[in-house]
């Protein structure tokens, strides 16, 4: 494999697609299942993370999928990737997602946004490094710090989570000492 310079602008790897909707991608609401729309973000994310790490890159996570508006039979769906930004090994990519009917002329309308994390491996799935995302316009350096608040708010979640797991043990430690402590003292009663 090629090695990846060292940093790379995000006009480089930006990518958009387009996708006519069927009634076979409907949900019981009529309108198109999320999930396809999910499957979509997540292949057009997975495209820009490769090209921009220059070898294969996984979803790590998914940190927002947010839907506006509901997508229709018909509908021209778009989809619009790019890196927003990049640590080590990993990536945010974000995805705008539009809409259009696919028989009419009229304006995009805006369905949804997606934040997708991807870690760059190598050919044994471990992580390797990633350029860093150059970002080019205010456009870019906007997204830029909007994922740093995102990437924030992640590692504070988990440190949370982390901390909270390890005062449920203790307390669950603490209660089975306690436990014990009056079991012995329940035999030592009853002699």
């Amino acid at each position: 494999m090629p090695s990846s310079p060292s940093s790379r602008p995000t006009s480089e790897t930006r990518l958009s697609l387009s996708h006519i909707t069927a009634q076979n991608e409907t949900n019981l609401l009529g309108t198109v299942h999320g999930g396809v729309i999910m499957t979509l973000v997540d292949s057009v994310a997975g495209v820009v993370a490769a090209r921009h790490s220059g070898g294969p890159a996984v979803t790590a996570s998914m940190d927002e999928m947010v839907f506006l508006v509901p997508v229709r039979v018909g509908d021209v769906v778009h989809f619009s990737g790019q890196v927003n930004w990049t640590g080590r090994s990993s990536m945010e990519v974000g995805v705008r997602i539009t809409a259009d009917r696919w028989d009419a002329v009229g304006p995009e309308v805006h369905v949804a946004s997606a934040y997708l994390v991807f870690v760059a491996v190598d050919e044994d799935g471990k992580p390797r490094a990633v350029p860093q995302v150059v970002p080019e316009t205010d456009e870019d350096r906007r997204r830029l710090r909007e994922a740093e608040i995102r990437r924030s708010h992640r590692l504070a979640r988990r440190a949370a989570i982390i901390a909270s797991r390890e005062e449920q043990a203790q307390e669950q430690e603490q209660a089975q000492e306690q436990a014990k402590e009056q079991e012995r003292e329940d035999q030592a009663g009853a002699q």
